[in-house]
């Protein structure tokens, strides 16, 4: 067994890093729709999901469970091939554009092999990454053409026309940064936002935000329309098209639909991340060592917390569960604490500055659902191609031309 294991070493690192990766994605996925439910409930002053186990925590198995268990009627007069095809292709293309997305500087070293925190590291990553992203336009309109209805139909041609339209923006508005870089390495880009040797530490400072604001403006607003997130739900438009592409879908292919959706989310917020935001990066200067200790000072008083809560809780469930899941918190936070396990600390620096940051934009995210009203198909294309495209257009004119006035000097 053993030697047969370091002949193919490399597939079975692949595979495993893929079945990883997957598990942990689609339970994000999961957990990301309680939060958004519970975000959107405290911000309207209600309490969202609570029956489900400690603050509702299992009501996303619960949600799985029922996709899993419903009837999955198929509608008369459908293109079968075609109508079973489009959900499984929204949700493959959603999950293989995140595998391109690396989370950390420092690979694993196991057994003489160089693990990264990544399952593809691609010289043209972002040109990779723009194009699986772009194929998702044919889930919608597959989707929607073949159910045999008009309201999918309707929906599906102008979730297309959105998805074409803010394509352009989005692309452009990258461009900036891929000129500042000189490369389509994500990791490159990253790269290029950390201090150079030699050179005075700013921290955050040195990100791409600053000088490329305008075309971080564009990225994020396209991004969101990309993904048909509030105010762009224009494909769902529940009051004109009975939910659109996918109203003729039930059961788990309906849930496919809505996987995609919050994968397409993961990988927008990690492109924010990488491309404007300093990736791994810390956001302050190496001088300040106490930023080292961030992860404890997190977890600590969380896990602490947990444990109170968990003691007062109401159900017996809760108060057998929240205190075990609080005290494994805060023995994580002092472990990382302790200077015998630097090595730990060291290496979970990189995906923990890159998660956190993913984490606060899909919070905005959330926010906006609960706060913007939904555009008019009219708005909604007249802002891509009036106003989005000519920013990001000039966003690039002007990168170009600070480019070549350093150049000169």
């Amino acid at each position: 067994m053993i030697p047969f294991l370091q002949a193919h070493a490399d597939p079975i690192i692949w595979i495993v890093k893929i079945a990883i990766l997957l598990f942990v994605v689609l339970t994000v996925n999961a957990y990301l729709t309680w939060f958004e439910r519970k975000v959107v409930a405290h911000m309207q002053s209600r309490w969202g999901p609570h029956r489900v186990g400690p603050h509702g925590l299992l009501q996303p198995l619960a949600d799985g469970a029922k996709f899993l268990l419903k009837e999955d009627p198929t509608p008369a007069g459908v293109d079968k091939p075609t109508y079973y095809l489009a959900p499984l292709l929204a949700l493959a293309l959603a999950l293989t554009s995140i595998g391109i997305i690396p989370f950390g500087p420092r690979p694993l070293h196991v057994f003489g092999h160089d693990i990264y925190l990544g399952i593809a590291n691609l010289n043209i990553g972002i040109l990779a990454l723009f194009a699986i992203t772009a194929l998702g336009v044919y889930g919608v309109a597959l989707a929607g053409w073949s159910s045999n209805s008009k309201y999918p139909l309707l929906g599906g041609l102008r979730s297309s026309a959105q998805m074409v339209s803010y394509e352009l923006a989005l692309t452009m508005s990258v461009v900036g940064v891929l000129l500042m870089a000189g490369s389509f390495s994500l990791p490159a880009i990253i790269g290029a936002q950390a201090p150079e040797p030699n050179h005075t530490d700013y921290g955050f400072l040195g990100w791409n935000i600053f000088p490329q604001i305008l075309g971080f403006v564009c990225f994020f607003i396209a991004a969101v329309a990309e993904t048909n997130r509030v105010p762009f739900d224009l494909p769902e438009a529940e009051s004109e098209l009975v939910a659109g592409f996918h109203t003729e879908y039930a059961s788990f292919k309906f849930a496919m639909f809505f996987i995609a959706e919050y994968t397409s989310m993961i990988t927008v917020s990690c492109l924010c991340t990488i491309m404007f935001f300093g990736g791994w990066l810390s956001p302050f200067p190496a001088s300040w060592t106490f930023t080292y200790y961030l992860p404890s000072v997190i977890l600590i008083p969380f896990g602490l917390w947990v444990i109170w809560d968990g003691i007062r809780y109401e159900t017996i469930f809760g108060r057998l569960v929240l205190p075990g899941i609080g005290a494994v918190l805060t023995i994580i936070g002092i472990a990382l604490a302790v200077p015998q396990l630097h090595f730990v600390n060291d290496f979970i620096q990189g995906p923990f500055w890159f998660l956190s940051k993913v984490f606060v934009f899909l919070f905005v995210y959330v926010w906006m659902r609960g706060t913007l009203p939904r555009f008019r198909y009219d708005q909604l294309m007249s802002f891509g191609w009036k106003l989005l495209l000519p920013l990001s257009i000039a966003n690039v004119i002007i990168t170009a031309f600070v480019i070549l006035l350093r150049g000169a000097r």
